[in-house]
């Protein structure tokens, strides 16, 4: 790698960051900033369409300076960078204070890879308009009657000249009512074994026949959806590879998927709340408690453990390996350990987690303890994840059907 043009390129980075964004004042300490832990929390309609908005702002404004898609195609519109650059630039970024860039996660992600790789023309002049920002995607896989059972879905697909008729319903589907597209999976042969009657298609969300519910958590959010299809026409030209052949693409978006997880961001917040335990511990007088200081302790170092494979299997990608099935591990792992961060933290703060006093960062581990079944379901449930992890990198016998 040419460190000259590494060092040059983030030189550049921090003078587009320093004209448009705010250095982030230090770490803060407990009563400063945000005091919640969970992006499920109850906002408003008004609240959540200006979150969205804001984000979209921001990253047209990163791709029109071209930090949209550093290791993006040239031939669509990214710069074609190594990886370093990119992963230098976020790093970089997180040093100053941007509007909140999770609404994205999906869509580029595990979507605009997905239109990239198996999209016709026509999808594939999608893929530089997500990752400007202009539009917004998600995945519809799972559904009622088969969950983290990708194969088993019900949802059905016929031809009808060159356009597809759909019926159906999917449910879990992250942010939907902010998408513009979404990649859909439906059953179009039913004589075939399960994996193999699949297809793959790009939906244009604003379709007739395609509505949006979101579904309302324990903590007041809406992340979480569940979308109906009712003869919903979607042309064949958006069809993501070959008739049947949907598995294939599904697979290329849940190793995707996987990647997210294992990389180097702080996707599931686990870090950050790790580090609100530890100002928790302290404000609250458990410091020197030694039964929480060895929690704490434990909780850290498996926190630092997740970290330090994270940053080996952003290498392994960089060196050209796919992300396999191994790369389950992080999401399970994330899920725990921030499992027992929350349960942790919510017994420090007592009766002040569940009933709001008002006193900052407190009530907050409560409403993160309402979120951690929500947290368990996505992006693969735990139970899909450590049969992942036995069967596929463990070699031990299959679940009994």
């Amino acid at each position: 790698m040419d460190t000259d043009a590494l060092d040059d390129f983030l030189a550049g980075a921090r003078r587009f960051l320093d004209d448009h964004a705010t250095p982030k004042q230090g770490a803060g300490g407990w009563g400063d900033g945000d005091d919640q832990l969970s992006g499920y929390r109850t906002v408003t309609e008004q609240e959540d369409a200006d979150r969205v908005r804001g984000a979209q702002v921001w990253k047209a404004l990163e791709f029109d300076h071209g930090y949209g898609w550093i290791a993006g195609s040239p031939e669509l519109g990214g710069r074609g960078l190594p990886p370093e650059f990119e992963r230098g630039y976020l790093e970089l970024r997180a040093q100053y204070d941007v509007p909140a860039q999770g609404v994205f996660v999906i869509s580029l992600g595990m979507v605009a890879p997905t239109f990239e790789q198996f999209g016709g023309d026509e999808v594939r002049m999608l893929v530089p308009h997500l990752w400007r920002g202009d539009l917004i995607g998600c995945q519809l896989f799972s559904e009622p009657t088969n969950g983290s059972d990708v194969a088993g879905l019900i949802t059905k697909a016929r031809a009808d000249g060159d356009e597809w008729v759909i019926d159906g319903q999917k449910v879990w589907t992250s942010v939907a009512q902010h998408s513009q597209w979404g990649l859909l999976l439906a059953r179009t042969n039913h004589d075939a074994p399960k994996h193999a009657g699949i297809t793959a298609f790009a939906l244009d969300m604003s379709t007739p026949g395609v509505e949006v519910r979101p579904l309302v958590m324990m903590t007041g959010g809406t992340e979480f959806n569940e979308v109906f299809l009712d003869g919903v026409r979607v042309p064949d030209a958006h069809r993501l590879g070959p008739v049947d052949g949907g598995w294939r693409v599904a697979i290329a978006t849940l190793m995707n998927e996987r990647a997210l997880g294992a990389g180097g961001s702080d996707l599931f917040g686990t870090f950050r709340a790790l580090e609100r335990l530890r100002m928790t511990i302290e404000h609250m007088g458990f410091d020197r408690d030694p039964r929480v200081r060895d929690e704490f302790a434990r909780l850290y170092t498996m926190g630092e453990t997740i970290r330090y494979m994270a940053l080996a299997a952003d290498e392994r990608r960089r060196n050209g390996m796919l992300p396999g099935p191994a790369e389950s591990v992080f999401k399970l792992a994330n899920t725990e350990v921030l499992r027992a961060v929350s349960s942790l933290g919510t017994r420090i703060c007592g009766m002040s987690s569940v009933v709001d006093t008002g006193a900052w960062g407190t009530y907050a581990w409560g409403v993160l303890e309402a979120t951690m079944p929500g947290l368990r379901i996505a992006g693969g449930t735990d139970e899909i994840m450590r049969n992942i992890l036995a069967e596929r990198v463990l070699g031990l016998p299959k679940e009994p059907g």
